[in-house]
């Protein structure tokens, strides 16, 4: 059944558009475009340029210029006047004045004391010393200068070097700055390398300038390196490739007792290293790895207290745990290694003592029978 409205739509079912347009003149084709823009301009499948002729005739009057657009939008503000807001069908203004509120003027009344004639005849015929005298033996210090105050003391017999005010503030003792390191990089690594038996610590902390090729380096001359027992290169900027480098040293050396390492950008990587390396070292007894510039997290931390249960010549490890159970067993460790390395030292006392006492009683015996032959 064909709908009423498409009976007068038959005659237009066999049309050829494309005869139809080329038909058209150039000014027939100019109207059928502002008609189609005019007929839709809200379609969404249309990019929004393509949506509604240009209808800007203006020429561009140069580039961009925001700070420009700004002042010019601040002007064109300032100068627009507030529109007056009425209420409907009265014409009054809607809203209410502002009227700041008035703070009460404070009045003071002078209170009106009576004294005793002879007390205010006192007072009246006082000089400036004795009212001052009155003013600090009742404890009225508000009433007088700290000048005043230590004439008054001066005035009692009390030298005004040793006067104590009322308020005395605290001495500032100066903070300067610490002295930089005064270490001599290259001379100290030309020592280590020469393995000069003079040298036995190298202090290289706060030295900021050092480059990583050096620092390796340092770490490459203490593999053969046989009389540095203390090595310190604590906020020197190293990183992890200067850790592994250290790291591999220790696999090899075999005097070296503490390494510092404390204050630097050594992320877990790099002590993961450290760690690995010993697990076979039996001479280093402190290591301080802490104060890194991240946190090396609980993995990191369970691997150390593991180290820590292995290696029994650590007898100190500088670094702060941040979990409580890697931080007990480190702990534990710590005290048994250090448990562990008391009973030499004991035993050499003991000993000691044993040979003191021996000589002690060879020296009596031999006088008790010198004693009796004579007798």
């Amino acid at each position: 059944m064909a709908l009423p409205f498409r009976k007068d739509l038959a005659e237009y079912k066999d049309l050829d558009e494309d005869e139809l347009l080329g038909n058209l003149s150039e000014t027939e084709l100019k109207q059928l475009e502002t008609v189609l823009d005019d007929l839709d301009p809200e379609n969404a499948l249309l990019p929004a340029g393509f949506r509604q002729k240009n209808q800007t005739s203006k020429s561009a009057t140069g580039p961009f210029d925001r700070e420009r657009l700004l002042s010019y939008l601040e002007k064109e503000a300032l100068e627009h006047k507030d529109r007056e807001d009425y209420v409907p069908y009265t014409g009054e203004k809607k809203g209410k004045i502002f009227i700041p509120k008035q703070k009460p003027v404070q009045t003071f009344a002078e209170e009106t004391i009576s004294l005793d004639p002879e007390l205010e005849e006192a007072l009246t015929s006082a000089s400036d010393t004795e009212l001052c005298d009155l003013a600090a033996i009742l404890g009225m210090h508000n009433l007088i200068t700290n000048t005043q105050l230590c004439d008054v003391g001066s005035s009692n017999g009390v030298d005004q070097e040793h006067f104590s005010n009322v308020v005395k503030g605290e001495k500032i003792l100066p903070v300067f700055d610490e002295p930089p390191n005064p270490t001599n990089v290259e001379e100290s690594l030309k020592r280590i390398k020469e393995n000069d038996a003079r040298l036995v610590e190298v202090n290289l902390n706060n030295i900021k300038n050092i480059p990583i090729p050096t620092l390796k380096e340092f770490a490459k001359t203490l593999e053969t390196n046989t009389h540095v027992r203390h090595f310190s290169l604590a906020a020197t900027r190293s990183n992890d490739p200067v850790a592994v480098a250290f790291a591999d040293m220790l696999k090899v050396n075999k005097t070296l007792k503490s390494l510092n390492m404390e204050s630097n950008f050594i992320t877990g990587a790099g002590v993961l290293a450290l760690i690995d390396a010993l697990r076979d070292n039996e001479t280093l007894m402190e290591l301080k790895i802490d104060n890194q510039r991240q946190q090396l997290g609980t993995a990191v931390e369970l691997e150390m207290a593991k180290m820590l249960e292995e290696n029994t010549n650590i007898l100190k490890f500088g670094y702060q745990f941040t979990q409580q159970g890697p931080r007990t067993r480190a702990a534990n460790a710590i005290t048994k290694n250090n448990d562990l390395e008391r009973p030499s030292v004991t035993k050499l006392s003991s000993d000691h003592s044993h040979t003191i006492a021996h000589n002690i009683y060879t020296c009596i015996h031999t006088s008790y029978t010198s004693i009796v032959n004579k007798i």
